[in-house]
């Protein structure tokens, strides 16, 4: 049975660094357990470290973070990771291992057997042939081995999915048709996504909610279509104004 969905809370996050730097201060908000959150801001806004520490990849300064009401620092991280699915923009495949091998090593770690059913169904879910579990990486495009990385994350059925930039150095073409499949899968699976992107447009058309961050703080919390009629507040506005210009840039050319 798989884990039920559990609501992800921030209490007054912090992270500051040795040098001075306020990463994150103090970022409160929960993330109601089934949305698709995606969290956006300028470079050095703080919204990796944010993702980060949710998964322990990054200890906070100061506050708590919490799945379900239990803290995240209540047992040992690599125990918490099995349960929390990741994807990040390098894929992070091990390159000497195949396909199969990769996708399935949470799934060894764990002590689980019949691992190839297991990965041949998980290639099936992200749209790979079976035959791929026996290629490896370094033989797949940039979209294939980023969709191996979401068989990977996906492999022990967590109920929580954490995305950091993970379309960021595909082509356009691969970037759009995996989003969607991204949001297929949230949709599908009963998953809570939270989702790191620089791209507006990316966040406006796959989340069900956006935050907005700026020098470390939540800015702006606002559905796509609240942030599109302008009520996201002065960061958002910026930032809805990108794809907003684009697409009557695109317009005016096809007049």
């Amino acid at each position: 049975m798989p884990e039920p969905l559990h609501n992800l809370a921030f209490d007054a996050v912090r992270k500051s660094y040795a040098t001075g730097t306020q990463a994150v201060d103090g970022v409160s908000c929960t993330i109601r357990g089934g949305s698709f959150v995606a969290l956006v801001g300028a470079s050095g806004s703080g919204k990796s470290t944010l993702l980060k520490m949710v998964n322990r990849l990054i200890e906070p300064s100061a506050g708590r973070i919490t799945i379900g009401g239990t803290p995240v620092d209540a047992e040992p991280p690599h125990l918490l990771r099995r349960r929390i699915g990741y994807v990040f923009q390098n894929v992070g495949l091990f390159p000497h291992l195949t396909v199969g091998e990769n996708v399935a090593i949470g799934l060894r770690l764990a002590g689980a057997r019949d691992r190839d059913s297991r990965v041949a169904e998980l290639l099936r879910l992200v749209d790979l042939p079976e035959a791929m579990a026996a290629r490896m990486p370094d033989a797949l495009s940039g979209g294939q081995r980023q969709r191996v990385g979401v068989a990977r994350a996906l492999a022990t059925r967590p109920r929580l999915l954490l995305m950091d930039e993970p379309f960021g150095a595909l082509d356009p073409v691969t970037r759009d048709a995996l989003g969607k499949a991204i949001r297929g899968l949230h949709d599908t699976m009963g998953l809570t996504t939270l989702l790191v992107t620089h791209d507006m447009a990316e966040a406006l058309l796959l989340a069900d909610r956006v935050l907005v961050m700026e020098a470390g703080r939540i800015v702006g919390d606002a559905t796509p279509a609240d942030l599109l009629a302008g009520k996201g507040g002065a960061a958002a506005d910026a930032l809805v104004a990108v794809p907003r210009e684009q697409a009557e840039r695109l317009a005016a050319l096809a007049r």
